[in-house]
């Protein structure tokens, strides 16, 4: 079973949390907000968005870069495919 299947109902409360909050970002925009309401907003959200990908990413690590019945070839393909994500996360 798939590491994201696991913990499916928790990062569903996460990713539910990131669609309030930015469906609260939309909201305030609609109004006339003081920046820096809108700027913790935001942070807040970029926050939920960054912890969701820790979460993924470190249950990915552990379960596939972690599997004792992978081959050195597999490993280095999950290797470079996480150093790809990450890049594009981090641009």
């Amino acid at each position: 079973m798939s590491h994201t299947q696991n913990s499916k109902s928790k990062l569903l409360g996460r990713i539910r949390r990131i669609k309030g909050q930015s469906v609260a970002i939309e909201a305030s925009l609609e109004g006339n907000p003081e920046c820096m309401a809108l700027l913790q907003q935001i942070a807040a959200l970029k926050g939920a968005v960054n912890g969701l990908m820790k979460e993924v990413l470190e249950e990915h690590i552990r379960e596939h870069l972690g599997a004792e019945d992978i081959t050195q070839q597999q490993r280095q393909q999950e290797i470079e495919d996480v150093l790809s994500i990450l890049k594009t996360y981090l641009k």
